[in-house]
């Protein structure tokens, strides 16, 4: 009677031990794997940064510095520069944001401060709607629509007002007092709707949900009893959206202006449709360029030798470009989440 007790008692202890050994070895198991999940990652963008850089070397030993302030693309030489594409790129990417930011702002205050209730989720379901439409589709929306009504009536309006050789020939009183804005808005085609701005007013349109739904999900992290506090003290809408709001909300609102802009930055069908896609260096957003993206999309194909090797660093260059954006936004939207485990 007493062993059997005995043995009865010990049992539960080794299959208490075992299950405890057999969870480790599990939670080990569990761990490595994970880790090898992160690490693929790393090697994923070690690699393609690598290989990018690897297959690029020959412009970049060919051409040194200058193929980043070079304006010549000629195949036909073995002539290359990155200096247009990278100012269609930025043009673009800048036009964008000026025009995108202002509108995703006031998206996501309306959503979040002004807006009833009821109509709060139709919008912002909306809204994520459109992040979800494929980029060729607002190509050939820019294409076939919009391009045609830049070119029918913003292009002219801009040319008559901020160009120096204007269509109705009257020369505005701003370039008169201020000659060096003409720069940015001339164009050798006034009737023609592709170019830079077109290609920035279409990324506008394309970033705008990414932008606004990011700022509408940092407002609604704001503490409500600031807000009521502030409107117990007599406050207006507008002073706890400048006062409360936005101060609160600063990092993570430029961390998601930057996501936009990694998007801009990297657009690459929706661009390719409206940009003309064209070597001529010019300031002016009305005239056509070429952006990173869409110069190898567009060549990539029937590239060979050393063409080739600078459409590879092309890619390289977006890459980096578009890592250092992406980081400095991640590295803002944790500060906003180490300020709120404060």
């Amino acid at each position: 009677m007493h062993a059997t007790a005995s043995n009865a008692a010990t049992a539960p202890a080794h299959t208490g031990a075992s299950r405890t050994s057999t969870d480790s070895r599990n939670d080990l198991i569990f761990g490595w794997v994970l880790k090898a999940c992160a690490l693929l990652v790393l090697l994923s963008l070690i690699g393609a940064a690598g290989s990018t850089l690897w297959l690029g070397q020959d412009a970049f030993r060919t051409f040194g510095w200058g193929f980043l302030t070079s304006a010549a693309w000629d195949p036909s030489n073995d002539q290359y520069g990155a200096l247009v594409p990278i100012m269609g790129t930025v043009g673009t990417a800048m036009i964008a944001l000026v025009v995108a930011v202002p509108i995703s702002f006031g998206i996501a205050l309306f959503l979040t401060e002004i807006a009833p209730q009821w109509l709060r989720g139709p919008v912002a379901s909306a809204i994520e709607l459109l992040a979800g439409i494929p980029s060729i589709i607002y190509g050939m929306w820019g294409l076939f629509i919009f391009a045609p009504f830049v070119a029918e009536h913003i292009k002219p309006w801009l040319m008559n007002n901020f160009s120096a050789e204007p269509p109705d020939g009257q020369v505005s009183w701003l370039v008169q007092h201020v000659p060096w804005i003409a720069k940015f808005f001339s164009s050798e085609y006034p009737f023609f709707g592709a170019g830079v701005l077109t290609a920035g007013l279409v990324l506008a349109v394309m970033i705008i949900p990414f932008i606004s739904s990011v700022m509408r999900e940092v407002f609604q992290t704001v503490p409500t009893r600031l807000k009521e506090s502030a409107y117990a003290l007599g406050s207006s809408t507008w002073e706890v959206v400048w006062d409360i709001v936005v101060p609160y909300t600063r990092t993570a609102v430029i961390g998601g202006v930057f996501l936009g802009l990694g998007r801009a930055l990297g657009e690459t069908m929706a661009v390719a449709f409206v940009l003309g896609n064209t070597f001529k260096f010019s300031w002016s957003f009305l005239e056509t360029g070429s952006s990173i993206a869409s110069t190898i999309a567009n060549q990539f194909g029937e590239a060979q030798g050393l063409q080739r090797s600078a459409l590879m660093a092309l890619a390289f260059l977006l890459f980096v470009v578009t890592f250092i954006v992406l980081l400095i936004a991640r590295l803002m939207l944790r500060r906003l989440a180490t300020k709120e485990g404060n």
